[in-house]
């Protein structure tokens, strides 16, 4: 059985289908595209497709990851080909790699969030991010299924910063961008835990609705601050193993 793990987006105005819309569609793509799915057992045999770490509804994402289990061996590169023509645009297959490593979910420590506060001056945007940084703790409150929960976002946020005019927005209208490292802890902290902060912190509070983008997600390096891409190890582990099936035969052919 082959295992490829693979990363997708939600771009657009697909950052507000649901994880179970997005469930659907990619069944579909992998019918179209003929992929030869293992199934699981029982009364309602379903592909195996292990989903990680979902971005909730709404926000947008460049670093979704998924992995599937094949009953034949299929070239990762033209899987991921395959199965992105059969998906709707916004909901695309950018990166594709045969799993040669365990625990892809345990390598899902952080994300890094981008958001866009428009109406939001970068002056007060700075001071608002400066006093959340500032703070020892940063209670919020969201409803859970047993009610209202109060817990502490800061330390959860590893780093928190705003960012330089982007040449991409209007200048002559008010828009802060602010850039998030968040690591995935219990219970887990959301981007608009952190806005929930800023606005307890600082009365931080956008006119409109935050635009929420997932950069990446991976381990976080303690060291340099930084998230690494989670599928490096399985990239290294097919280069490595190459090499030493180079090395074998290098070593039995005749002098």
């Amino acid at each position: 059985m082959q295992r490829i793990r693979l990363r997708y987006t939600k771009r657009g105005r697909l950052r507000f289908t649901s994880h179970r819309d997005f469930q659907r569609a990619f069944e579909r793509a992998l019918r179209r595209a003929e992929v030869p799915m293992a199934y699981s057992a029982g009364f309602t045999p379903h592909p195996k497709v292990s989903y990680a770490n979902a971005a909730p509804t709404g926000t947008g994402s460049e670093a979704e990851y998924l992995e599937i289990a094949l009953t034949a061996e299929r070239d990762p590169d033209k899987l991921r080909e395959l199965l992105d023509e059969s998906m709707p645009v916004g909901l695309d297959i950018i990166d594709a790699v045969e799993a040669r490593t365990s625990g892809l979910a345990d390598r899902l420590t952080a994300s890094v969030w981008e958001l866009r506060l428009d109406g939001v001056a970068p002056e007060e945007a700075e001071r608002a991010v400066a006093a959340f940084n500032a703070a020892e703790s940063v209670e919020v409150q969201r409803m859970a299924k047993n009610g209202m929960r109060t817990f502490d976002a800061r330390p959860a946020v590893a780093h928190l910063e705003t960012l330089g005019p982007q040449a991409d927005r209007p200048t002559d209208q008010a828009c802060a961008i602010l850039r998030l490292v968040v690591r995935h802890v219990t219970p887990a902290v959301r981007p608009d835990d952190v806005l929930s902060g800023l606005r307890a912190v600082a009365d931080l509070a956008p006119p409109v609705a935050a635009a929420v983008t997932r950069l990446a997600q991976g381990l976080f390096d303690e060291e340099t601050g930084t998230v690494t891409d989670p599928l490096a190890p399985d990239r290294e582990a097919v280069v490595t193993g190459n090499a030493t099936v180079a090395e074998a035969a290098a070593a039995k052919a005749p002098a």
